[in-house]
């Protein structure tokens, strides 16, 4: 897999910038916004709320799947 295309997040465990997401899974908020959640290959759960372009772009790109 392309490392360059993965979603990139803040570790709040390991306190790590620009962490890759392994397995993420991309969903829609109540209010219409869309967040990645995944974990860093370590077990640690990531979270990242990011934009309708960006989260459809990592959806076709293959790097997160669809979960809403």
């Amino acid at each position: 897999m392309d490392t360059t295309k993965m979603i990139k997040a803040y570790c709040l465990k390991t306190k790590e910038k620009n962490c890759p997401m392994h397995d993420a899974v991309i969903t829609k908020t109540a209010r219409g916004g869309y967040i990645a959640n995944g974990n860093d290959g370590k077990g640690n759960k990531m979270a990242a709320i990011m934009s309708e372009v960006k989260a459809l772009q990592a959806i076709t790109d293959g790097v997160a799947k669809k979960g809403f």
